[in-house]
């Protein structure tokens, strides 16, 4: 029997979002059934939302930084059990055979992954995310959230915490390595935190030194604007790893100047426009223009047992499901330190 449960949905493109009732399919076999408590808003929700990234589907409940309490499992479930702490990411299903689900890469699913709202699901319906009360999903696409871990903020951790651990790990940030993040938001705010715990000497480039202070309280050892044309100066040759964040169109040539020979440049920030690059800037000094994805489930429960064990949660603005369309807006003006976060009771 599925479930009714209550949730915010944006109706139709650009539309406000609004409270609504969505179906939950029956608990299956291999299912868990989880009572969401808290759900991120991350900028990727609104891309979406407003079809940013293309046609979408309506209605459309938005939502994949998901944290909750197991409150029924299926009876094939071995991982779970009702009142476990558990997190739901940006994918609920893949093909689970092709090589890169083999190889734990299930987020670069040859098939295609499923994504956890604003997709298709193996029955055929439409996949609704985490602003909601509930959520039902396949056992092997949860994750745990250790105890260190508050629920709140954990749950950016399924998409700002594994979309930046996984290049950070990746292109083997750490001791002994110049890591710059650029973009000092909710994705930008956990890289510098994850960087600095893997050891590597961290600086951040954001466009003003507006927030400086914070930067250097949640790990960077160094903070520069990037609206000051001696920033490129003065860093030219610097990096052995850039980290962007940022979900707009970029001088590519001007950051690719900041790198070390065969550094890279690692885009996780999704611009909605096409961005130029002249070749000559990753020629000159074999250099890597590169883009990564989430990790997969092994990595991104890697990722929560490192932040667990490092003391490492998201810096949360704690918000009513009434406030969801306001901070949209203050996403987009970048008026939030550093990430909204829902409480699902007050939907």
């Amino acid at each position: 029997m599925t479930t009714t449960v209550a949730a915010y949905a944006a109706p139709a493109a650009k539309a406000p979002l609004e409270r609504t009732t969505i179906e939950r399919r029956e608990v299956g076999e291999f299912d868990v059934l989880i009572d969401i408590k808290f759900a991120g808003i991350c900028h990727s929700d609104i891309h979406q939302a407003r079809e940013g990234w293309g046609e979408a589907i309506f209605p459309m409940v938005p939502g994949h930084e998901i944290a909750g309490i197991v409150s029924e499992v299926g009876s094939g479930v071995t991982k779970y059990q009702v009142g476990d702490r558990v997190g739901v990411g940006c994918m609920v299903d893949s093909c689970r055979e092709c090589e890169n689900c083999e190889a734990g890469l299930e987020q670069y699913c040859l098939k295609g992954n499923i994504p956890t709202y604003n997709g298709i699901g193996k029955d055929g319906e439409p996949t609704y995310g985490g602003y909601s009360h509930k959520i039902v999903v396949d056992e092997s696409f949860v994750v745990r959230i250790p105890d260190g871990l508050a629920l709140d903020v954990a749950a950016p951790l399924l998409c700002a915490g594994i979309t930046t651990y996984s290049p950070l790990k990746h292109w083997n940030a750490g001791p002994g390595k110049k890591v710059a993040v650029l973009g000092f938001g909710g994705l930008g705010h956990m890289g510098v935190k994850i960087a600095h715990a893997l050891g590597a000497e961290v600086t951040v480039l954001s466009q003003s030194l507006r927030k400086q202070d914070d930067g250097l309280r949640l790990g960077a050892d160094h903070y520069y604007a990037t609206s000051d044309p001696k920033t490129f100066e003065e860093l030219r040759g610097s990096f052995d790893l850039i980290l962007s964040t940022v979900s707009a169109p970029l001088d590519l040539d001007a950051f690719l100047s900041l790198l070390k020979t065969d550094g890279a440049f690692v885009n996780v920030g999704a611009p909605e426009e096409p961005v130029a690059l002249n070749l000559f800037s990753v020629i000159g000094g074999r250099k890597t223009l590169a883009g990564s994805g989430i990790g997969g489930i092994r990595e991104t429960q890697e990722m929560l047992d490192f932040c667990a064990e490092h003391g490492l949660g998201a810096e949360i603005e704690l918000i009513e499901a009434s406030e969801i369309n306001t901070a949209y807006e203050r996403v987009l003006s970048s008026d939030v330190r550093y990430r909204f976060v829902i409480d699902t009771a007050t939907i």
